[in-house]
């Protein structure tokens, strides 16, 4: 299976479902940084920040131009905000 089929398997089938055959191919394919970022949005949809932050690291060492840098870049964006109105009101 190479990144093209699971992306096909992963368009039907639930959020979990997406993370667990993504485990299984990252297993096999512990190179492919795509893999890493596809299971880190994932684990964002489904609130788990840290494990998506650390997918995205990951796709980031093995390839300094992945694209899973614009996901990092907006997860510490999201991370960061401040409303101050709530904080000094």
């Amino acid at each position: 299976m190479n990144i093209d089929d699971l992306k096909s398997q992963l368009k039907g089938c639930t959020t979990e479902e997406g993370i667990h055959l993504l485990d299984v191919y990252i297993a096999d394919h512990p190179e492919d940084d795509e893999a890493y970022l596809l299971r880190g949005m994932r684990h964002w949809g489904l609130q788990h920040r840290s494990a998506a932050i650390n997918d995205y690291l990951s796709a980031i060492r093995l390839n300094p131009e992945s694209k899973a840098r614009e996901a990092l870049r907006a997860a510490n964006e999201i991370l960061d905000y401040r409303n101050t109105d709530l904080i000094n009101p």
